[in-house]
Parts: structure tokens; sequence; C-alpha cells
């Protein structure tokens, strides 16, 4: 099978939606599967070489994001994947990008009667919210369902979200979750000398947040929750690893935590494990890969009921999860838990337990089965083109 990929984003990019195309990619090339990619041109200065393993490449130009440069948006460019497509013809087309990018590919493998599926990695009300456009967010779920509804089958990454974007009457929706690397986040990486820089002694607490500093992440919960378990607990070191536009506000905020920027992999495994305690107040995700990443190092996780902690942590298990509207039980969950030192180390064991079995290769064969399918059923990507 030929599949190709079009992206807004793809490594060395961080985020959830470049992090699950990697694994996913390297899953499916290890499987003999051809892979063709579509994505923006690199930032200026950043070499746009082709990704390895890539049966062909196409870079578009790209602009940043209006107010977050760094997240990139590629032009659309339907006479180039055209020519592309006629040249290589995939047998199924991924779109991971409802942008213009995602559009212009769309027209493309419409015009060209190649299947389509397409991914949910983004909860767009919540960013029109946070970014201040609240009145924009039912325009953008109309042209999202006109989107959709042209692909053989919407991937999303649980059956909550399946049901949320079914009641707003999109159609033909399958689940596809996520995986995680037990062998590369894992306890045993627990660094001594890592929490000393931190000022943790082995009865400090250490509580660690890792993600994109953005406005819509509810960092305003993050600092408070942060601000109150140290009352409790004046002994404790706070991490927050991970970069972006509200990072500068936060370490006003927190002038006591220690921000690392975005890190290596192999140092992030080491942050996760010489931690003890995961906060993850954010509720755009519509997974969060960072979830079952502190898992697997043997975190107690406080979260709220929502994408990969609704799916994975039994509240009182593994972790605890809080409705999506009380953020005071998050916060006096997280300052209740980190003076509980022997409740959250049994935690984070069973935490680790429970994603054991979550790996990549279930999720390829998810994703393979869902684009057979597509080859194999004539829909709305076969009919004459339109838009």
């Amino acid at each position: 099978m030929r599949i190709c990929l079009v992206s807004e984003t793809w490594a060395p990019d961080i985020n959830g939606v470049a992090h699950t195309l990697d694994h996913l990619s390297r899953e499916l090339l290890g499987r003999g599967v051809a892979l063709q990619l579509i994505r923006p041109r690199p930032a200026e200065g950043t070499p746009g070489r082709r990704t390895p393993g890539m049966q062909a490449e196409l870079q578009v130009k790209g602009i940043g994001m209006p107010g977050y440069p760094a997240v990139r948006l590629g032009l659309p460019a339907t006479r180039r994947i055209q020519a592309l497509w006629r040249q290589q013809r995939p047998d199924v087309v991924y779109l991971a990008t409802q942008g213009p990018l995602g559009w212009s590919a769309r027209r493309a493998a419409r015009r060209l009667g190649i299947p389509l599926v397409a991914g949910w990695h983004t909860n767009f009300d919540h960013y029109c919210r946070n970014y201040g456009v609240p009145w924009l967010a039912p325009l953008l779920l109309h042209g999202l369902r006109q989107f959709h509804d042209a692909c053989h089958a919407t991937l999303v990454p649980t059956q909550r979200q399946a049901q949320a974007l079914a009641r707003l009457g999109f159609k033909r929706l399958a689940v596809m979750g996520r995986g995680v690397d037990p062998a590369r986040f894992s306890p045993t990486l627990r660094c001594q000398a890592l929490r000393q820089r931190w000022g943790a002694d082995a009865h400090s607490p250490v509580a660690l947040h890792v993600g994109r500093l953005a406005p819509e992440k509810n960092l305003g919960l993050l600092c408070e929750t942060l601000h109150a378990m140290r009352a409790a607990r004046p002994d404790m070191a706070q991490v927050i690893v991970g970069d972006g536009p509200s990072r500068r506000s936060l370490e006003k905020a927190l002038p006591r935590a220690h921000f690392t920027g975005f890190i290596p992999p192999d140092a992030l495994a080491r942050h996760y494990a010489s931690a003890d305690l995961f906060l993850f107040p954010s509720l755009s995700e519509t997974w969060g890969n960072v979830v079952p990443e502190a898992m697997a190092s043997g975190l107690a996780v406080v979260a709220f009921r929502h994408a990969a902690a609704a799916e994975l942590i039994e509240s009182g298990v593994g972790g605890v999860t809080l409705p999506i509207d009380d953020a005071e039980g998050f916060r006096d969950t997280a300052v209740a838990l980190c003076q509980l030192p022997a409740r959250y180390a049994q935690m984070g064991r069973a935490a680790r337990l429970r994603v054991q079995a979550c790996g990549w290769p279930a999720v390829a064969d998810t994703f393979l089965s869902t684009l057979d399918q597509a080859r194999e059923m004539p829909h709305a990507s076969a009919r004459a083109y339109g838009v």
C-alpha cells in the first residue's frame, strides 16, 4: 500500500500531531508500507531535507500563525499535489490537517478519485475561545463538517470525542487511540542528580508539568495549583518542561519553579522519571500524549476527566481525574496528594501497569485497517470534483 500523509507539522516540531505521525510513520515503514509526505517547508534557516524513509516528499510554502509564528500553516498547492499524485498515485491519502494545505490536498484527491481519510487532531472550538474569537467557532465547525464529509472516515482519538462530534453532525467516525513506548518512558530512568539540581531530596515531592505553554492550556489553574501546593509543602520542587507564548508570564508568576524549555527526548524521559506527581489541567487536547508518558514513567497524574486521562486513568488508582468544570477540585486534589508520599507512589506504580500494553503497533493496526476499508468502499472522494 502507498499512503500519502498530509500535515502542517512534522518532526522535529514538538507537538502532539508531529509526535503521533512520527511514531505512526516509523511503525508503518517497519511493515514495508510505502509513504509519501506533504508538509510546509521548514522555517527559514532550517534545512528542508527530505524526510528519511519517504518514497516522495513535497514541501510547500508555509507561513507562521499570527501571534504564534512557531506554528506554521501550509499554503494551498493543488496543482503541485496533483502533479505528484499523477506521477506516483497513492492508494489512499491521510489528512492530518484541516488548514489551507489540507483543503488543497482534499481538492486534488477528489479530482483524481483517490480515497481520503482524515484525522481529528485539534479541538478548534477551544482555540477560538482562548484566542478571543468565540464567535468564529460555529462557522469553523460548519466548514469542518464540509471538509470531513468528503472523507471515507475521520479518525478520532477517543470514544468520547467520537460521540461529541457525532452530536455535532459529523459522520463516518472511527476511533484510533495513541500509543506510548514503555521502554523509553520508565521509572528506571530516575536520576537523583537531576532531583538535587531541582533542590529536592529523597523525601521532597516533585511536581511536573510538560506541554506547550500557550493560552489554551489552562495555565492559570496550573499556576494557582502550584502556589497552593507550595504553601502545603514548602520543600517541594516544581518543574515545567516546554515553551510557548505564555512562558514569560508564567515564569513571573512562578519565580521558584524550574523552567527547562523544550528538551531532547532522552532528557524528557529522565525528567518524567525523576518527578513524583504530574499536573495536567488542559482541556484543549484531543488526546494529550504527555499523560501516558507520565504514567509509563511511574507518576501519579492529576487531570480532568478528558481525552487520554479519561480513557486511561481509573480515578483513585493510577491518578485522580476530576469533572471538567471542577477547577477547585483539581487544585485541592493536587494539594492533598503532594502531602501523601506513600499514596502517590502507589498510584505511580498502578499508572505504569495500566499503560504497559498501550503500544504503537496496535495503533498502526487500527490505522491500516481504516485505510484499507477506505480503498474498498467508494464514497465522496470518488465522486466528481466539488468543493
